[in-house]
């Protein structure tokens, strides 16, 4: 797309840069602390990061303390919620429900009271006490009490602080191999955490010290000391609240000049050398005389050996007097000097001779030429003869040239003449005439002073075409070329809000035009160049207008067409692959008579919706359809149908689509919504009847919604009656599908039944129970066993997730009384109430020193014996994985871990437990080259032994992810195994 042109009014610039900014929408509040009890250890650093959490161990403490289960409260009818959440410089309100609206409130930050002040606001609405905190700031960061007579209601508040800008952006930079490079960018608050990354993936300090990373305040730097090839690329600084990318070109070709060439002073017949010594041995270069290239001949020798470049003039003549240029190729050098030739000695001339201007280019018919550099002394050096020794008058042009002028000078001697010219300007160009006088006569004689430069600034540049990284730049030769040819140009970017430019080239670019590639989609730019012949480099151009790189989407994806009918064609597309910074400002749907090649606009203007539904077709006609992305780059690509569309309703046979999680048993908790879709075919509209073991629903308790697409069953709440085998049938005339859904409500479980003390003595209590009678509809997966101390009634839970009905308290105080009570669990939770013993067991005080039975020593020696074995696995690539086993031995064995032979001891990759006798090897996130033969060997004095298993690695997939969560529930249900058993201990 010709994209330029239009961006030179600043209007269509704004509307450029408002397209490419991603949408904004307001985002709901995120409450941190639920999204951190539910995420996994492993995103912690993540969500911190992403939040600005600065003290993350400090909170996850304080996540740790709030209590997941508090008593019932005779003070409060409402307590404070266990987190509260506000962003800094906002207020937040903590607010309770008193019991008695007369009782006295106290508010405590960390254990010390809070005294009224402007920020802290106390309010009493009826039972409603509330806190009210003004401007909160890092301080307000705490853990909050609300106290009523003794009772007190525990709450943390984490005071969030805005995202963190970028408010310098970093700079792209081009350096020589070698050299040290420094990202510098300047961020919105001190000692913010910023991410930095290479080409998308993050580097870290772990992981390579090629890298170093500074704070400095505000500022934040990555540097390079020596940077290679290989560091080339697009760098990221990232914060919470946005990112800037730089890219960094490294150059390996440098060019230094050891010695340059000097001037020289020559007489006739003698030689001149000029040489010079460059850094690179294979650069070529050329000899230029006055702009002109030096052509070699029997007289006139050029060399290169190794580093050094030689000129060699033999016979020095007149002729030779000029300025010499080396310009080494590919490089914007220009090494110059000049050669004076030395005049010989003129022979003596008898008396009262007149006067003579001895120039070889008398005898010529065009006028002498010396050619000077601007800025440079031009010397014109004039043989004369004549006695009585002749007067010398130099103009110019008419116009009489006197030393008054300052650069200007005349320098007399017996046998020449001298004119300089100090710093020659272009206006010092011209026919110079010299004139000498005496009494016998007068002689003339003209002289062509031409003086070169470099080339004036070329027109600011052009840009003719714009992609999504790349541009194509035009420009035109500049309009004074310094009296020597353009030798080509050198093409310089920046971004529009920098200040340093980037040069895109080292080799002199020969032609008009460039593609400047390796850009940055979404990012304004501007260009500019200089233009540079034998003479040197020109001042830059002024700079393009500024131009964004931006490509039009690519074409839609899984183009279909869902329905037909006798008159209507309902079509379905997905948005494109790519939609770049440009965004997607809609769809053109259009359509074609098949054998006619003019596409029809379908609908009128562009839609921003992923389908579309043709209205007012002809029946019969065979159409070709065709959808079309757009955004401010222009049209994507077609994607199109490939097979004509016969516009007429096709009979369709019934089918149920019935989804994976709806062909097990749909398990819902008791009081929740369940709300099914089940999508089918079929054409025309078909009917649809549901039932519930094999008798009609009820519409008063299950609402049922039909389409043309799907059918919906819903229940507001959920109770345990809905349990059961629902039936839905689609049918069309005489065909029809049908498919059946299995529900199961569950609820908590009632409490146990008949707890009963066993059994005391010394410190222990056995207790047994029975199951509840009421499952919850649901397996009972465990039991909570808690106690309590007659004097205070307090309870302590002793056991919780306990599988059997039978259980031993120990560590209980002699002397003291204890009730116990039981809760039942499944998936649902907790029973609401617990079985609780009638009697309390009263831990009898000892009046009798007990003297043991002396028993021989019975030995205990046993070698080591793998109870339970390893078990091959398949792991998922970057998730954790165990591998588990038991093992019994007296004494207790040592234990080592082998990986294909290999001892796993140092690698700190690899942790590994032992508890009770079971031996667990975690592998932290492991990638396919952990997979392998693990061996686990157990060694004590009576003997050793060991077990190997295989662990496959595999990458991970949307199956992989699932396969891993299972394989992590099995991983746990496999280690409560091992704890259970007794064999396995030591």
């Amino acid at each position: 797309m010709l994209l330029c042109i239009a961006l030179e009014s600043s209007s269509f610039l704004r509307s450029v840069n408002r397209k490419s900014e991603p949408k904004t929408e307001l985002q709901p509040d995120v409450d941190v602390w639920d999204i951190l009890r539910r995420a996994p250890p492993s995103e912690y650093e993540k969500i911190a990061f992403q939040y600005g959490i600065t003290d993350l161990r400090g909170m996850l403490k304080r996540l740790k303390r709030i209590k997941k289960e508090e008593k019932k409260s005779t003070a409060f009818l409402q307590k404070l919620d266990p987190a509260y959440q506000v962003d800094k410089g906002q207020k937040i309100k903590l607010m309770v429900e008193l019991a008695n609206p007369d009782a006295e409130v106290k508010w405590l930050k960390n254990g010390q009271e809070i005294q009224v002040s402007g920020r802290y606001i106390f309010e009493a609405v009826g039972n409603k006490r509330i806190l009210t905190i003004n401007h909160c700031s890092l301080a307000d960061d705490a853990a909050y009490q609300c106290v009523v007579d003794e009772e007190k209601s525990f709450t943390e508040l984490f005071v969030k602080e805005p995202p963190i800008l970028i408010s310098h952006p970093l700079e792209d930079q081009v350096v020589m191999a070698g050299e040290r490079v420094e990202f510098e960018c300047e961020v919105s608050e001190e000692g913010a955490a910023v991410k930095w990354e290479k080409d998308g993936n993050e580097l870290k300090r772990e992981e390579t010290f090629k890298y170093r990373f500074k704070k400095d305040g505000k500022k934040h730097y990555l540097i390079i000391n020596e940077s290679t090839k290989e560091d080339s690329g697009h760098y990221t600084v990232k914060t919470n609240g946005g990112e800037s990318v730089a890219e960094l070109i490294i150059q390996e070709k440098k060019l230094e000049v050891y010695q340059s060439i000097a001037d020289l002073t020559v007489r006739a017949r003698d030689q001149a050398v000029f040489k010079c010594e460059v850094s690179d041995e294979n650069v070529k270069g050329i000899w230029l005389k006055n702009g002109k290239e030096v052509i070699p001949d029997e007289r006139i020798k050029i060399s290169h050996i190794g580093r050094i470049h030689k000129l060699t003039i033999d016979d020095v003549t007149p002729e030779d007097e000029a300025d010499y240029s080396f310009v080494p190729e590919g490089f914007a050098y220009n090494l110059s000097a000049k050669l004076r030739f030395l005049e010989i000695k003129i022979d003596f001339v008898p008396r009262q001779e007149p006067p003579k201007i001895h120039l070889d280019c008398m005898g010529q018919a065009a006028p002498d030429t010396i050619v000077v550099v601007a800025g440079n002394k031009l010397r014109l050096d004039v043989p004369i003869s004549g006695d009585p020794i002749p007067t010398v008058i130099w103009q110019k042009v008419n116009k009489l040239l006197s030393e008054s002028e300052g650069r200007v000078r005349v320098e007399m001697h017996e046998d020449h003449c001298i004119f300089i010219i100090e710093g020659a300007e272009k206006p010092d160009e011209g026919v110079y005439r010299v004139t000498v006088k005496n009494p016998a006569g007068e002689d003339k004689a003209d002289i062509t002073v031409k003086v070169i430069d470099v080339p004036d600034p070329p027109e600011a540049p052009k840009i003719i075409n714009v992609g999504e990284d790349y541009c194509t730049v035009q420009w035109q030769p500049p309009k004074y070329d310094g009296g020597q040819p353009v030798l080509g140009y050198i093409l310089e970017r920046k971004k529009k809000k920098s200040y340093r430019w980037m040069r895109l080239n080292f080799d002199l670019l020969k032609e008009l035009s460039y593609e400047a590639k390796r850009m940055i989609e979404g990012v304004v730019y501007e260009m500019r160049l200089y233009a540079v012949n034998s003479i040197g480099m020109s001042r830059p151009s002024p700079a393009s207008q500024p131009f964004m790189p931006i490509a039009p989407p690519s074409e839609p994806t899984h183009f279909t067409v869902e329905d037909i009918s006798d008159s209507t064609v309902t079509l379905k597309w997905r948005p494109p692959e790519r939609i770049g910074a440009g965004g997607l400002d809609g769809y053109n749907v259009e359509y074609c008579k098949e054998g006619s090649t003019e596409w029809v606009p379908a609908l009128q203007g562009l839609t921003e919706r992923t389908s579309a539904l043709i209205k007012d077709l002809v029946t019969g006609d065979k159409l070709y359809f065709r959808v079309r992305a757009i955004n401010l780059a222009g049209e994507s690509e077609p994607a199109l149908t490939k097979e004509p569309v016969t516009i007429q309703e096709i009979l369709e046979r019934p089918k149920f689509w019935l989804p994976r999680y709806l062909r097990q048993t749909l398990v819902k908790k008791v009081g929740e919504t369940i709300n099914i879709v089940i999508p089918f075919q079929g054409k025309p509209r078909p009917k649809i009847t549901w039932t519930k073991d094999g008798q009609t629903l009820d519409a008063k308790e299950v609402g049922i919604r039909n389409s043309t697409t799907d059918t919906i069953l819903f229940i507001r709440k959920a109770e345990h009656h809905h349990s059961g085998t629902y039936e839905v049938e689609v049918q069309i005339e005489n065909m029809n599908d049908k498919v059946a859904i299995t529900m199961q409500i569950m609820d908590k479980p009632g409490p146990p039944q008949n707890v009963k003390i066993i059994d005391v003595w010394g410190f222990n209590v056995a207790l047994e129970w029975k199951p509840p009678q009421d499952n919850g509809n649901a397996q009972i997966s465990g039991y909570t066993i808690q106690k309590a101390d007659k004097k205070t009634m307090e309870w302590y839970t002793v056991f919780d997730h306990y599988r059997r009905t039978n259980c031993v308290v120990s560590d209980l105080i002699m002397g003291n009384e204890y009730y116990f009570r039981v809760f039942s669990e499944n998936l649902c939770g907790l029973s609401e109430t617990a079985a609780t013993t009638k009697t309390p067991a009263y831990i009898q005080k000892t009046g009798t020193i007990y003297k043991p039975p002396s028993y021989k020593e019975h030995d205990f020696s046993e070698a080591p014996k793998f109870t339970h074995p390893l078990v091959n696995r398949s792991v998922i690539s970057g998730y954790n994985a165990t591998l588990s086993c038991a093992v019994r031995g007296s004494p207790k064995p040592k234990i080592f871990w082998y990986k294909n032979k290999v001892d796993l001891s140092g690698d700190a990759k690899y942790r590994m437990f032992s508890k009770q006798g079971v031996l667990t090897l975690e592998i932290r996130k492991p990638s396919p080259f952990d997979g392998g033969f693990y061996t686990c060997k157990a060694v004590n004095e009576c003997g050793e032994a060991e077990i190997e298993c295989r662990l496959d690695v595999r990458a991970p997939g949307a199956k992989g992810l699932q396969l891993a969560a299972i394989g992590a529930q099995k991983g746990f249900q496999q280690w409560d195994s091992l704890l259970m058993e007794p064999s396995a201990r030591f």
